[in-house]
């Protein structure tokens, strides 16, 4: 298990810290509800328990890019949210070589195609959310590429709907139909 007085150290600052699953040494820490309170300085309380997280959110922080080079040292990590955040190229050097690394979220951030071809080696990446990055689709679809397998969330793409076909109402409708 977790040390207790490292768990209760994240939960006294603020941060969800809890047990992936019952009977499971794995944690789910949750930053995201502090928001902008937290900054590099915090993440420092991940050390002790860092073989245990395996899902992080660091979300609406104001964690940077150097900030991240905790967060490398997080071998079991699976899950990790950066959305809407300030963390951009040179942060993503950080996470490059989180091999257990599933699903990332950057929505919302400056990162842009050349901080995504750093995470080309992440063989179990199997979602990225990438909506209001900087990223062009030919750099999501150069990720896609490189990682087989890998859902890319660019957002949504409207695209016009074809126009109805014109109706005869006329040969609808009979004089005594109505």
């Amino acid at each position: 298990p977790a040390p207790a007085d490292a768990v209760k150290a994240l939960s006294d600052k603020g941060a969800l810290a809890i047990p992936l699953a019952q009977d499971n040494n794995l944690l789910r820490v949750d930053f995201n509800l502090l928001g902008d309170k937290v900054t590099d300085a915090e993440l420092a309380l991940l050390g002790p328990v860092c073989g245990h997280v395996t899902w992080l959110s660091l979300a609406n922080t104001k964690v940077t890019d150097a900030g991240l080079s905790a967060v490398a040292g997080l071998p079991n990590l699976t899950r990790l949210h950066l959305d809407n955040t300030q963390i951009g190229d040179a942060g993503l050097v950080h996470i490059a070589n989180l091999k257990n690394l599933e699903y990332l979220n950057l929505f919302n951030t400056p990162v842009t195609d050349a901080g995504l071809k750093q995470l080309a080696g992440l063989a179990n990446l199997q979602k990225i959310f990438l909506w209001q990055s900087k990223v062009t689709p030919e750099g999501a679809k150069a990720l896609e590429a490189a990682i087989p397998g890998l859902q890319v969330n660019m957002g949504i793409a409207l695209v016009a709907a074809a126009p109805a076909p014109a109706v005869d109402l006329a040969k609808l409708f009979t004089k005594d139909s109505c």
